[in-house]
């Protein structure tokens, strides 16, 4: 680990010199607005929208909460008021952060101090807990208050009951960031993605906290072995999509990833894979994907680098 983060550092430090372009990501940290309506999915269980990412409420029987990711902190006291007006509870059970990034952790302000479970995979909740300064970015994030850290974390998978219902949970690997995980609430069949997936754009690839596109290739291959041909699966943003679209999603990825892998091990720059256009079959329907590329072969230093 630490000739790997030796590497990265020099490389970081040396980029300018070389002439390598360090591609600034736009959707990082740039999503904001004001929270959707919720989207009832069934009798119990709702999404919303439109405030960093799409966030999952359940409502147990007995009045209890479980919530999925959180937004931005600047609207998470509006988002925590809409949940419990349109709910009409207050018992804010559990939150799950699906990984770290700050349009998934906004209620963790608000909820931190209230006896709330805060869950999350181990190294979600360290780098909650540590500033983090990117390459591409010219401020630090702050780490979050002891209080709004994840007080419960996991390694591999597992379960619990939510009321009378069983929730299951699991590690994505290094997909998008170290940290990924998925929630499945197997009664509504009902599967959230974290940041892995997205399906209103490409997916923003942060190699700095551990994620890489072979990663993310990898993660839509256990989300497939969870899903079946009636799951709602919900991705960090855009429309929720079906099993057939995520399989046809995980074959561009692996394609796109074949592709960025074969140029970065002919020793090409950052703007010769980018110039290369490896996801130009797909940007009619996801947009220009220079910045993904650009992230994705930064993604691969780590990973095949001679010493990795």
């Amino acid at each position: 680990m630490t000739n790997r983060r030796n590497i990265i550092k020099f490389l970081a430090t040396g980029s300018a010199a070389a002439g390598i372009p360090v591609w600034l990501p736009s959707r990082a940290l740039a999503q904001s607005g004001n929270s959707g309506d919720l989207q009832s999915l069934n009798n119990s269980l709702g999404m919303i929208s439109g405030n960093g990412g799409n966030i999952l409420v359940k409502k147990a029987g007995n009045n209890e909460l479980l919530v999925v990711d959180g937004g931005l902190a600047g609207n998470a006291r509006a988002l925590r008021r809409q949940i419990e007006l349109s709910l009409d509870t207050r018992r804010f059970a559990t939150l799950i952060n699906t990984h770290w990034h700050p349009e998934q952790t906004g209620l963790n302000l608000e909820l931190g101090n209230r006896n709330t479970r805060i869950f999350a995979h181990e190294n979600t909740r360290q780098w909650l807990g540590t500033s983090v300064k990117r390459l591409w970015e010219d401020h630090t994030i702050d780490p979050l208050p002891e209080s709004a850290r994840p007080n419960e974390g996991f390694y591999h998978y597992g379960d619990f009951m939510h009321g009378s219902e069983r929730v299951e949970y699991g590690y994505l690997r290094q997909s998008h960031t170290d940290g990924d995980m998925y929630v499945f609430f197997t009664a509504d069949n009902v599967l959230h993605t974290g940041g892995t997936v997205s399906s209103d754009g490409w997916p923003f690839m942060d190699w700095w906290t551990g994620g890489w596109i072979g990663g993310i290739a990898d993660g839509m291959d256990i989300l497939l072995d969870i899903a079946n041909d009636d799951t709602v699966i919900v991705p960090a943003s855009g429309p929720v999509i079906n099993r057939a679209q995520l399989a046809e999603m995980r074959d561009m990825y692996d394609e796109i990833f074949s592709s960025v892998r074969r140029l970065f091990s002919a020793a090409s720059t950052t703007g010769e894979t980018v110039a290369a256009k490896p996801a130009a079959a797909w940007e009619d329907r996801y947009g220009n994907a220079d910045e993904f590329i650009n992230l994705a072969h930064w993604s691969l230093i780590a990973h095949l680098s001679p010493d990795a």
